[in-house]
C-alpha cells in the first residue's frame, strides 16, 4: 500500500527552543503513513533557499520518496510558535512561501505517477483545490484536511473540495458535540465519502452517512508532553493506514469485519472507552439497537436518508465501489488515536529539527492578523 501526500510542506519555527523543525500537513501525513509501515511520498513545491533544501533532505531521512517534487524560485513557508504546558501556540507565518504562491499543477505525467498510489492526501494549505477533479476516477483514494477555519466550512469551499474526497478531516475542538455532528453530516451531504473530527481531549467523531462513531478521549497521565505539533496529522495518518489495511479502496474492496474495535489511548484525539454508532437520516421516527461491543456500549440508530445525500452516496460509490464497515470505521478510529498520542512525545512533527540559523522572512506576519 502507498500513501502520497500532495500540497504544502513548511518549517515550524520554534522561538522558544530556537530550533526548526521540518513539517507541513502533507508532509505530516506521508512521513506518518511510512512510520507506520506504509510506502509513501511527497508531492509539492520546495523553495530554492536554504530552508528548502533542509525540508527535502528532512523528509527523504524519513523514507519518504521526493524525487518528483519541483524547485522554484522563492522563498520556503515559515510558521513561528512556541510551546506553552505542552500546547503549540502560533505566532505567525509568511502565507507559505513559493510552496503555495505557486503550487504544483498535474500534468499527465504526474498524473499518472499519482495514479501508482492508494491514497493521495492534500490540505487546505495546499492549494490543491483546482487539482482535486483531476484525481476522480484515477484510482486512488483522496482524504483532505480541512483544519479548523470558518473560510473553510463556508458551504461554497465545501463544494469545492468534497464532491472529490473519501475523506475530510476537520478539526472541531471548539466545537460542542451537536456542532461537530452536524458539520460532518453536511460534508458528507455535500459529496465527501467519510467525514472525520478530531475533538481533542474530546474524542473523536467518524460519519459516512450511514453510521456515526464516536470514541471517547483519554487524558495523557502523568507522562510529559512534549508539544502538539502534528497529533491531528497523526490521527489522521492512523486513521487512514487502519482503513487501507482493512480492505478500504477505491476498486471493489472487501472491508473488514463489522466486530467491535480494540482499544487504544490519545489525549489528542480518541481513546478506549465507550462508542457511539448512530445511523444517518433525517426522520424523526427512529429504530435503534443497543448492544454490547469490545470496547465498550454502542448504540446503532438506523432511519431514512435524504434524496440529496442518496444521490451524493451514488455517485461516490460509483467511484469508490463500497463503504468501511462499521468495525473497520471504529477499529480505524482506535488506531488514529493511538497514533495522535504517540505524536504527543516528538518534538516538531516529526523530529529532525536544527538550530534556527535564518533571520525572520521578510514576509512574515502575525497570526492575530492571519490565522494559519
Amino acid at each position: 500500500m502507498r500513501v502520497l501526500g500532495f500540497g504544502d510542506n513548511i518549517v515550524d519555527r520554534f522561538v522558544d527552543r530556537g530550533i526548526d523543525y521540518p513539517g507541513g500537513n502533507s508532509v505530516n501525513v506521508a512521513v506518518y503513513a511510512r512510520r507506520l509501515g506504509l510506502d509513501a511520498a511527497y508531492l509539492g513545491v520546495f523553495g530554492d533557499d536554504d530552508l528548502g533544501n533542509f525540508l527535502r533532505e528532512s523528509i527523504a531521512a524519513q523514507g519518504v520518496a521526493v524525487d518528483r517534487c519541483a524547485v522554484k524560485e522563492g522563498e520556503s513557508g515559515v510558521s513561528t510558535l512556541r510551546v506553552d504546558d505542552g500546547d503549540r501556540i502560533f505566532l505567525g507565518w509568511n502565507g507559505g512561501g513559493v510552496t503555495v504562491s505557486e503550487p504544483l499543477v498535474l500534468d499527465d505525467d504526474l498524473l499518472d505517477y499519482v495514479s501508482s498510489f492508494d491514497l493521495v492526501h492534500s490540505s487546505v494549505y495546499s492549494r490543491s483545490e483546482s487539482e482535486l477533479p483531476k484525481l476522480a476516477g484515477l484510482g486512488p483514494l483522496v482524504s483532505f484536511d480541512l483544519s479548523s477555519e470558518e473560510e473553510f466550512r463556508a458551504p461554497a469551499y465545501l463544494d469545492r473540495v468534497c464532491p472529490h474526497a473519501d475523506l475530510v478531516l476537520l478539526s472541531c475542538s471548539h466545537l460542542d458535540e451537536a456542532a461537530t455532528r452536524a458539520l460532518l453530516a453536511d460534508a458528507v451531504r455535500r459529496g465527501a465519502g467519510m467525514a472525520l473530527a478530531t475533538r481533542g481531549v474530546e474524542g473523536a467523531i467518524a460519519h459516512d452517512g450511514r453510521v456515526t462513531v464516536a470514541v471517547a478521549a483519554r487524558p495523557v497521565g502523568e507522562e510529559e508532553v512534549v508539544d502538539t505539533m502534528g497529533c491531528g496529522d497523526a490521527f489522521l495518518a492512523g486513521f487512514a493506514v487502519s482503513l487501507l489495511r482493512s480492505g478500504w479502496s477505491a476498486r471493489p474492496p472487501s472491508f473488514g469485519a463489522s466486530g467491535s474495535g480494540s482499544s487504544g489511548s490519545s489525549a489528542a484525539g480518541g481513546a478506549a472507552g465507550s462508542s457511539t454508532s448512530t445511523g444517518s437520516g433525517g426522520s424523526d421516527s427512529e429504530t435503534s439497537v443497543r448492544s454490547e461491543g469490545a470496547a465498550g456500549s454502542k448504540t446503532s440508530t438506523g432511519s431514512a436518508t435524504s434524496a440529496s445525500s442518496a444521490g451524493a452516496r451514488a455517485a461516490r460509490f460509483a467511484r469508490t465501489g463500497s463503504s468501511p464497515a462499521e468495525g473497520a470505521i471504529e477499529r480505524a478510529l482506535h488506531d488514529g488515536a493511538a497514533a495522535a498520542y504517540d505524536q504527543c512525545f516528538v518534538e516538531g512533527a516529526f523530529g529532525h529539527g536544527r538550530a534556527t540559523v535564518t533571520p525572520p522572512v521578510a514576509s512574515m506576519w502575525r497570526a492575530a492578523e492571519h490565522e494559519r
